[in-house]
């Protein structure tokens, strides 16, 4: 039977209280976005300079969800949480400081190494809270990224306009620090033990079942990971440029972009609900087919309003997929090595994104449009798929809400 903790009142608290801290934690991947204007003013940078800050947030983000993961593991997210808050605050500050973009560069590593305890430990912890309603969970918590980056970047170019860049980072670091650290200390309570053992056993059934090892699949479901993000990559990091390029101006693509990032929120929360009915490895495999069902409206179709049309399909198509790499992971493996184990996962979306990112770019650079990226997206996609399939077929897991 499931434990009564499982999907309790307290359970539902508890997703509140890591909702609103993954809200403030996320922001450090997006603040570097808006001030990078500023930034390459200031220092007198080229357009590549200045973009160095956001590529290594981005390898520190990718790192720290394994490594703030495997530190949830042993010491409990409050602690984890108390220790990246000061990480980025440091982080924030230390940025405002820097004599050159060489030095700015390696204090957003650190930005992003603090940033990452709002993804993936956190989605690792919550996850320990639910049976039933595991999915939902897990999505609401993963949607405080995208919510983020909604939200943030608005509140922010107030105080950018009037007060400059190092004025947003220097109120970013207390924000962090007051909003974070308090509410980290609501999350004290340590699952029970038995609790642990009702999903382990859950978890074992499904990997015998498969054939696979804890290491191997942790490892085959990486290159599934970054199979789907480098397809992912393709319109996210890229549709502003392509529209540009179009001749609709970077405006346009920016509201694509939004599209896509809302009908992502949209997507998470729907794709939650699907797991806890399906499971993760269903809802993943759904969410990849038809982010390459999307991929492909791009090939031929670049009218301004077809764009807008396909950029919100691509948004409700790929937003659950990330999240349910991490249910994938709490279904097959030890649950006292979730955060180890989903913070590894979730670091090769990432790694993911950025391969893709690049590699876009590299092939425009060559060919001088970007169809050819968007047949390699549909490539990598069909890696995913594949790996997905292959899981499903070895193995048919038991739903989490099941007694066991």
């Amino acid at each position: 039977m499931t434990h009564p903790i499982h999907d309790s009142r307290y359970s539902w608290l508890r997703l509140l209280i890591t909702l609103a801290i993954a809200t403030v934690a996320n922001v450090g991947m997006w603040a570097v976005i808006v001030v990078m204007p500023a930034i390459e003013t200031q220092f007198g940078a080229s357009r590549a300079e200045a973009s160095m800050p956001y590529t290594l947030t981005m390898i520190g983000f990718a790192f720290g969800n394994m490594w703030l993961g495997q530190l949830v593991d042993r010491l409990g997210v409050t602690r984890a949480l108390i220790g990246a808050a000061a990480l980025t605050a440091v982080g924030y500050v230390l940025a405002t400081l820097a004599p050159s973009m060489l030095t700015l560069s390696i204090t957003h590593l650190m930005l992003g190494l603090g940033t990452a305890v709002g993804f993936g430990p956190l989605i690792a912890d919550i996850s320990h809270w639910f049976m039933r309603r595991r999915g939902i969970a897990v999505a609401l918590v993963a949607s405080g990224n995208y919510l983020s980056g909604a939200i943030w970047p608005i509140l922010l170019s107030g105080i950018l306009a009037r007060e400059g860049w190092q004025q947003v980072y220097l109120t970013l670091a207390v924000i962090t620090l007051i909003v974070i650290i308090p509410l980290s200390l609501l999350l004290r309570r340590q699952i029970p033990a038995e609790a642990h053992g009702t999903a382990e056993v859950a978890a074992q059934l499904n990997a015998q079942s498969s054939g696979f090892s804890p290491r191997a699949l942790q490892y085959l479901l990486g290159l599934a990971g970054i199979g789907c993000c480098v397809a992912m990559s393709m319109p996210q990091v890229h549709i502003v440029a392509y529209c540009v390029g179009l001749g609709y101006g970077p405006a346009v693509g920016a509201e694509m972009l939004s599209l896509m990032l809302l009908g992502g929120v949209v997507s998470r929360v729907i794709s939650g609900l699907v797991a806890d009915r399906f499971g993760g490895v269903r809802t993943l495999l759904a969410g990849s087919a038809l982010q390459c069902a999307a991929l492909f409206l791009f090939l031929p179709y670049d009218g301004m309003v077809s764009l807008y049309f396909i950029s919100a399909l691509f948004g409700l198509a790929q937003g659950g997929i990330v999240p349910s790499y991490a249910l994938v992971v709490r279904e097959y493996m030890p649950p006292r090595e979730a955060g180890a184990r989903v913070g590894f996962v979730l670091m090769m979306t990432i790694l993911g994104m950025a391969l893709g990112g690049w590699m876009s770019g590299w092939i425009y650079d060559v060919t001088g449009n970007y169809q050819l990226a968007f047949v390699n997206g549909i490539v990598w996609n069909g890696l995913n798929i594949a790996i997905m399939l292959m899981l499903l077929k070895r193995s048919r897991p038991r739903r989490s809400g099941v007694t066991v």
